[in-house]
């Protein structure tokens, strides 16, 4: 009996110790919001995570002084928009919860942009096995920076929308940034340095990545494309549609950014059709998302490579839909990497020239900078007489450049859709004009439409021109 009153007894003693613990509301952050982050200044961005069901929670930021509450759900959620003001810090924020609270220290206000895609995205600094970076030594030698601040996603493919990532705020270095998205991190590095404000570059991407993994499920419905919300059976998991939108971008959604850099088509080409449709659907389904119709989308046209045949056109096709996309994306900007590719590598070293453009379009569309050329020459219209084409382009207003070499990489056809190579001729009129004898009467023209090529035409900015065709064949 002695025995059964002490189980009794000390089974009193653990629940007493146990309840009062529990009845206490606890704060539970996704880890977006932790030591070392940076939110986006200017604006009120929110802060969410967990406590207990109905409890009172209250943020406090040092920046201001002011104390922000709000009343968990049922199921414990909240979410708290607070106010950022100028770029500083380093901050604090201090979440509480009943008697429970967490502060989270050497927090900065600045500039915050997501890039996401596919391997190009993806390329550390580090590189890959026999597939460096160029200048990654340098790199590694100017990485040391308080005021950027690098927060990498975990890999994760989901059935369903997920609420919590995995990842790390951390001050830029050169082991952090060895395992970070090259392209990323130099844009960030680029910003900073221009702005002189403290810059946050979120990486959200998986090489070998489609599109259509990275989309809403209702972006997904126009498109007859179906979303399975079960992942289990599935050999790929990150494969399967709305799978990395579930596990790598709904956990960021509504977070504070400036903008998004995507680099991404190179596992879609062969669906060039399908592509110039959905990376639209893409856009403003994020930006649905953010609940922010405005916010840039800057992408980077896929770099010339072989794929399956330096002759063939499929990764042209594939440019000439991102070229499109920017009509149908308002608020957007194309990084063209016509002359930054590599024949036999599909990841090409020079991520630093992609990164200056990407930074050339924000810093013009974005930040309104003036003087600062964002585009490359671009297709305007044509005359033909006498058996030659005269092209005049748009952003060429200080005039067209092959920087002194020849020009090969034109195409003319005639009505029986016979492409022959070109004499080309750069006018002082800004245009260029293109011939073969053999066509007496052109009616298409093409330039550097094929899978590989080195772009040769720019303007006086130093700025490439995309490939492009003007025949619907």
């Amino acid at each position: 009996m002695q025995l059964y009153r002490n189980i009794f007894f000390s089974s009193v003693l653990v629940l007493l110790l146990i309840i009062p613990g529990a009845l206490q509301a606890q704060v539970q952050l996704p880890s977006l919001f932790a030591d070392n982050m940076i939110l986006q200044r200017n604006s009120t961005p929110p802060i969410w995570g967990k406590s207990n069901k109905n409890a009172r929670v209250s943020i406090k930021t040092s920046w201001n002084n002011k104390t922000y509450t709000t009343t968990a759900s049922a199921d414990g959620a909240w979410k708290l928009n607070v106010e950022t003001g100028e770029a500083g810090g380093p901050y604090t924020i201090t979440i509480k919860s009943g008697s429970k609270s967490q502060t989270l220290s050497n927090v900065l206000l600045g500039e915050v942009w997501l890039c996401s895609g596919q391997s190009n995205m993806e390329m550390p600094v580090r590189g890959a096995l026999n597939q460096p970076i160029l200048n990654a030594n340098e790199i590694y030698m100017e990485a040391d920076n308080p005021l950027i601040r690098i927060y990498k996603m975990e890999r994760v493919a989901a059935g369903t929308p997920q609420d919590s990532c995995t990842g790390v705020w951390r001050e830029s270095a050169a082991e952090v940034v060895k395992y970070f998205s090259t392209v990323g991190y130099l844009y960030a590095q680029l910003l900073q340095k221009k702005l002189n404000i403290p810059v946050g570059i979120i990486g959200a991407y998986w090489g070998g990545s489609q599109i259509q993994p990275w989309m809403t499920p209702g972006s997904l419905d126009a498109f007859g494309i179906k979303v399975p919300n079960d992942l289990s059976g599935m050999p790929v998991p990150r494969r399967a549609a709305a799978s990395l939108y579930h596990g790598m971008i709904a956990p960021l959604a509504g977070y504070g950014i400036r903008g998004f850099l995507w680099y991404q088509g190179e596992s879609n080409v062969g669906q060039p059709d399908l592509y110039k449709r959905l990376l639209p659907a893409l856009v403003q389904s994020w930006r649905d998302k953010w609940n922010n119709p405005g916010l840039p989308f800057y992408y980077v046209q896929i770099a010339p490579y072989e794929y399956n045949g330096a002759d063939s056109t499929g990764a042209a096709l594939l440019r000439e839909a991102q070229l499109k996309c920017l009509d149908s994306i308002p608020n957007s900007g194309m990084a063209v990497a016509l002359d930054a590719g590599e024949k036999t590598c599909i990841h090409p070293a020079d991520k630093a020239i992609i990164a200056r453009r990407l930074a050339y379009l924000a810093l013009h569309k974005t930040y309104t900078y003036k003087g600062i050329a964002y585009a490359g020459p671009t297709y305007l219209s044509h005359t033909v007489k006498d058996g030659k084409v005269t092209i005049q382009f748009r952003n060429a207003d200080n005039g067209i450049t092959s920087y002194y070499k020849p020009v090969t990489l034109f195409e003319v056809a005639g009505n029986d859709k016979v492409f022959y190579p070109a004499e080309a001729l750069i006018t002082k009129e800004k245009g260029i004009i293109v011939w073969n004898d053999k066509v007496k009467d052109p009616v298409a023209i093409r330039y550097a439409f094929r899978n590989w090529v080195k772009g040769e035409i720019y303007n006086n900015e130093g700025l490439p021109m995309s490939s492009f065709r003007t025949d619907d064949w």
